[in-house]
């Protein structure tokens, strides 16, 4: 079957879930609706390939947005004035047809207003493009890691970020027509609006999930080298609380303003993880505040160190739910459990001892 003629026999799934394919009772999918003007407006996802070529300058570097381990992504704007971003899939890319599909088919499924629309796709002269929302504020990971920036995120908006990112995922994991594993939490994949409201994006390496199960185990391991949960990177071993995971490592990331691993600072503080927990245990963690943060709230701070390391613990069913996350974040009365041993095992020196198992789509 041609791939335009599968997508469009997926169409009728999104325009008849009713209410409850856009959100929880419209709770969850907040402002979402602009940014879905594309889609809607011509009754079909598909956009023309010459519709894509006008709005970017036919691809030109100037238009040039970045570069990710899937292919280029430009700025355009429609003929409506919409600016959007085109995510073009490059030929020798390692996210194939499957992945491809995989994200328009998700991107279908689900809406939020912590997760990132997709606005139209194209699929002509053998290229494969998404059409998403363009985000002048960029990523996440440019606001934490890019130190040439001469105002960091301040504290309060640090932590709703952190808020807005459980909540989408509590709405991928429990809330969505579909269970849907992301599989690639990460900075980088966490676009953020003009008032820095977080969108989970990239959709490629997400697995669905039926309603009664639990985890699966696979031998084909994408993810990235940092963030990834110890039995999947290791074992192959893929459920939930593998994004619990590298959300807990995302959250080290927003406290501390630096990168997981980091390869220039002392051997002790190389991998964030085991200095987050090193700290902990000697009960100094806020020693890993960012030192670029004016001020923030201690309590606020040791909390989402605490829940961190909770949701990178070694052991799968000791790690919260996105749900149990969400609670402790909201919560002022929620008594946290104090945190075991967390999974560091491989984080150092490699995971696998057959590096070709995984696909490490650091690159993003």
């Amino acid at each position: 079957m041609a791939l335009s003629n599968w997508f469009s026999l997926c169409l009728p799934g999104r325009t008849g879930r009713g209410g409850s394919g856009f959100g929880h009772g419209g709770k969850g999918s907040g402002g979402a609706g602009k940014e879905n003007r594309l889609a809607s407006s011509s009754g079909s996802i598909f956009i023309d390939l010459s519709t894509l070529e006008a709005a970017t300058g036919n691809f030109c570097e100037a238009n040039l947005l970045g570069r990710g381990g899937f292919g280029p992504v430009y700025k355009g704007v429609m003929t409506n004035g919409q600016e959007v971003a085109v995510k073009q899939l490059s030929i020798d890319s390692r996210q194939g047809t499957r992945e491809f599909t995989n994200e328009v088919t998700l991107l279908l499924k689900v809406q939020h207003r912590n997760l990132v629309s997709l606005l139209g796709c194209c699929v002509a002269n053998g290229r494969k493009m998404l059409v998403l929302p363009f985000f002048p504020n960029r990523s996440l990971d440019y606001f934490l890691f890019d130190k040439s920036r001469q105002t960091p995120l301040d504290w309060s908006k640090r932590f709703e970020i952190t808020v807005g990112v459980a909540r989408g995922l509590l709405y991928l994991h429990e809330e969505s027509p579909v269970k849907i594993i992301h599989r690639d939490i990460k900075a980088s994949n966490i676009l953020l609006d003009d008032q820095l409201n977080p969108k989970i994006s990239d959709f490629g390496l997400a697995r669905l999930f039926s309603a009664d199960e639990t985890h699966v185990n696979t031998f084909r391991i994408s993810g990235t080298y940092g963030y990834m949960a110890p039995e999947y990177a290791l074992n192959g071993y893929l459920s939930s609380k593998s994004d619990v995971f590298s959300f807990g490592i995302l959250l080290l990331e927003i406290v501390s303003g630096r990168k997981n691993l980091d390869e220039t600072l002392g051997v002790q503080e190389v991998d964030l993880l085991s200095y987050a927990w090193k700290l902990y245990q000697e009960g100094s963690e806020l020693k890993i505040m960012d030192p670029n943060l004016a001020s923030y709230n201690a309590d606020e701070a040791s909390l989402c160190i605490q829940i961190g390391l909770l949701c990178c613990q070694a052991s799968v069913s000791d790690r919260p739910d996105m749900y149990g996350v969400h609670l402790m974040l909201s919560s002022d009365s929620f008594t946290l459990p104090k945190p075991g041993s967390p999974g560091i095992r491989g984080r150092i020196g490699g995971w696998l001892s057959a590096p070709s198992l995984l696909s490490n789509t650091n690159s993003h």
